[in-house]
């Protein structure tokens, strides 16, 4: 099948009216020019790799939607596949957590994430996208070992993160405006936030953390996965990180923690609705701000898929490289840092992981292909529609 006559997004560059031959899944021949007789014909329409997400925390509003109103899992699965089909992810790693004290509730409980993780490992052949598994092991909950160590060793899990979000540091440095969260958050005073923060700071200091950690991270490795770190905040952060074998630092809080991970050689991810409002939501390190310094390699959707697109293109006008440079962080950057070396770039071999964007004052995706498959239309493209009959 030929997409004819799309402005292509390469590796480095951008190639108008230039044409793309997909077979068996994969990408087979690539023309700087149109071809006749095509079965797709972009009109100009942008065409780039399928964005690959190393973090998405969506699973949770899909199986909780509302606090006490809980959805079934495979209902909730099978809903965030059409959505993030939608956004032109075609590789998704969805972030679920295990942390009990965490403010989400059950939806992160040993048993809810443990139920999510196989029903995504259950579900992954009959879902329009590529669904893989990004378990957050929260080092403080070492009751969740476990519970861990059996999904790792059964092969349920695609990545790890290393998450401390004890009070006093990294994402909530600020104490008084964490408590001020968890008291609007669970409508509860002041003081009864207090003594839940304070109960959290106690937590660090069991003496099992540590051991427990290494254990965790040896099985990982054992299982040659990506590990990452979540919200350094400290160059001595990323060290103790990087030493424990982390190749990506996730969210990096400060510049100079962002910069320590970049002379280790660790990737670095921050979130596209970061790159798209110019803030993290938290007050922490602008994703754009990390972009202009050369420290942002990877952007992922965190906690809003569509902020892919306009993300990419804020990127774009501030990194060098431009486009081509702006979409490999959300593509073939992604996928190598995941170990994923079959995907993430418009070349002759690679997956047929495919988005087809319409420029504009709203860059607007058209239409998504995984592995060759057409999994979204707008019905802009009109001959998707025979396609899929």
């Amino acid at each position: 099948m030929w997409l004819s006559n799309f402005t292509l997004v390469l590796p480095g560059e951008v190639v108008s009216e230039g044409s793309v031959r997909v077979e068996d899944g994969a990408i087979a021949e690539i023309r700087p020019e149109p071809v006749a007789g095509a079965a797709i014909d972009g009109g100009g329409r942008l065409l780039m790799p399928g964005f690959v997400d190393l973090h998405g925390d969506m699973i949770e509003r899909e199986i909780a939607p509302r606090p006490n109103a809980t959805m079934p899992i495979d209902f909730g699965i099978h809903e965030l596949d059409k959505k993030l089909a939608a956004a032109g992810v075609t590789t998704a790693f969805a972030a679920v957590s295990f942390a009990t004290e965490s403010v989400y509730g059950h939806v992160r409980s040993l048993e809810t994430t443990s139920a999510v993780i196989e029903g995504i490992n259950r579900l992954r052949d009959d879902l329009l996208i590529d669904h893989r598994v990004h378990a957050r092991y929260e080092i403080t909950n070492v009751g969740a070992a476990p519970a861990l160590e059996r999904l790792l060793n059964a092969d349920q899990i695609d990545m790890v993160s290393l998450t401390d979000h004890t009070p006093g540091q990294g994402q909530y440095n600020n104490l008084q405006s964490y408590i001020l969260s968890i008291s609007e958050r669970r409508a509860i005073s002041e003081d009864m936030a207090a003594e839940i923060v304070a109960k959290r700071i106690a937590m660090r200091s069991n003496p099992e953390i540590e051991a427990t950690l290494k254990e965790i991270v040896a099985l990982s490795l054992k299982h040659k996965l990506s590990l990452a770190s979540h919200d350094d905040d400290s160059v001595e952060k990323v060290a103790e990180m990087h030493d424990l074998g982390v190749t990506i630092s996730e969210f990096p809080v400060t510049a100079p923690a962002a910069e320590e991970a970049r002379r280790r050689g660790l990737w670095t991810l921050m979130g596209a609705p970061n790159a798209l409002r110019g803030q993290s939501m938290s007050g922490n390190l602008s994703a754009l701000d990390a972009a202009r310094a050369g420290l942002l390699s990877i952007i992922a959707a965190d906690y809003h898929p569509a902020a892919f697109v306009p993300g990419i293109f804020k990127l774009a006008d501030m990194v060098e490289g431009g486009l081509p440079a702006a979409v490999a962080m959300a593509t073939a950057n992604a996928a190598s840092s995941a170990g994923l070396s079959d995907r993430g770039e418009i070349a002759i071999g690679r997956r047929a992981d495919l988005v087809a964007i319409e420029p504009g004052d709203i860059n607007r995706i058209r239409a998504t292909f995984c592995a060759g498959r057409f999994v979204y239309s707008d019905g802009t493209l009109h001959p998707l529609r025979a396609l899929a009959a």
